[in-house]
């Protein structure tokens, strides 16, 4: 079967609906370049974590 040209397949999304195959069709092209999120925020390990919370938590009782 040929392809039908419908240009779902060049718009360079990880996944588009082939009308050739009648299917959803994951490009692995697309997905190789997925870039994982880093977190960078305040988290319990660090050190400053306690009193950057409560100066938060101090900031938000002002406020309300």
């Amino acid at each position: 079967m040929q392809c039908y040209n419908c240009g779902n397949c060049q718009m360079g999304q990880i996944t588009y609906f082939c009308l050739k195959v009648n299917d959803f069709v994951i490009n692995e092209e697309a997905a190789a370049q997925i870039i994982q999120k880093n977190r960078s925020g305040w988290k319990k390990g660090d050190p400053n974590y306690e009193s950057h919370r409560r100066k938060i938590k101090k900031e938000l009782e002002v406020q309300a």
